[in-house]
């Protein structure tokens, strides 16, 4: 009677994209493997071999097939390189930067999929341009000087709303009141503008679309209810003529000059997708945008300190004045 064969515990942890590489050089000898020794050969069961060399021969249509004669598998004419990921130099370092860029995702629910999905994409480079993604931990890296506190329940749930298109009901704080207010809306969008989170949803109390800051947002949940996203709303055409996410009704043109001593800052970052730029003779520069709310380019005038200029629109340029006066008042001695 004969002894079946024992199958033992698999021990290699070679991603499949790997060890699909590895049978594949053996396949181009002459030597014509069996599934037990390939099996013996990558430390796996004769199962997952059988199982490789079907995706390698009906998904990456490859010519693999078995030759009686030496009870064995073999190709069936020439095969040139394995169709594995081709990638260069410059998409390599791409995917550096963005597994760096992933670490802002790091507690959330975003981080699981994320990172799976990357690992899974660096698995099947070839080994003349793997890399260790551990090698670059001391090289590259995002910071920031204010990081957001964020509530990651909070962020995961309006995500999953929004992808879900489920209705959503929770108290709502304004900035500066102390009581939240309680509100029914349809979660369009979440967005992440300047390393900030907000939502963009229609809003049932005031019956138009609101932003939503989800550190105020408290005691949520869903309704039940879903929705249907209008085909007419894109976030890209809101946020068109706002500085970051807030808008207004009617656009002005912005102009606004930086001396010599803040010029490269502002030379080197695109700022707005109207802007255009001016150099000026003594060394300054002079941006100018298309906007319909002045809110957050006062602001961000002001942190300057006293080195850009508006020029337009005089609203703009009295505002700014205004906000300087108060902080004259505020600190006099």
């Amino acid at each position: 009677m004969a002894t079946k064969r024992k199958q033992l515990p698999e021990r290699n942890t070679r991603p499949p994209i790997e060890r699909m590489l590895k049978i594949h050089n053996l396949l181009k000898g002459e030597n014509h493997p069996n599934a037990g020794q390939l099996a013996n050969e990558l430390e796996v069961t004769t199962k997952t071999i059988y199982r490789d060399i079907a995706f390698m021969r009906d998904r990456m249509e490859l010519p693999v097939e078995f030759e009686p004669a030496y009870n064995g598998y073999c190709y069936a004419g020439e095969v040139g390189q394995f169709p594995t990921v081709q990638i260069s130099e410059g998409e390599l370092f791409a995917m550096l930067v963005a597994e760096k860029a992933m670490q802002q995702y790091r507690g959330t629910n975003f981080e699981k999929p994320l990172m799976s999905a990357f690992r899974k994409v660096t698995d099947s480079l070839t080994d003349t341009i793997s890399f260790n993604l551990d090698d670059f931990d001391q090289s590259i890296s995002f910071r920031t000087s204010a990081e957001p506190v964020l509530n990651l329940d909070v962020i995961d749930a309006l995500a999953k709303a929004a992808a879900g298109n489920k209705q959503l009901q929770f108290n709502y704080r304004k900035p500066g009141e102390c009581k939240a207010e309680s509100r029914v809306v349809d979660p369009y969008h979440l967005a992440n503008v300047n390393g900030e989170w907000f939502l963009f949803a229609h809003c049932h109390l005031r019956n138009d679309i609101r932003t939503f800051t989800p550190a105020r947002i408290s005691d949520m949940q869903q309704t039940g209810e879903t929705f249907r996203l209008p085909k007419k709303f894109s976030l890209e055409k809101r946020l068109r003529g706002s500085f970051a996410i807030v808008t207004g009704e009617k656009e002005q043109e912005i102009v606004i000059r930086f001396n010599e001593l803040v010029a490269d800052y502002i030379r080197e970052k695109r700022w707005h997708p109207t802007q255009k730029q001016r150099n000026l003779e003594d060394g300054g520069v002079e941006l100018t945008m298309r906007l319909d709310s002045l809110n957050e380019v006062q602001r961000w005038v002001m942190t300057w300190c006293g080195n850009a200029e508006v020029i337009k629109p005089l609203e703009l340029s009295h505002s700014v004045r205004e906000a300087a006066q108060r902080i004259l008042d505020t600190n006099k001695s």
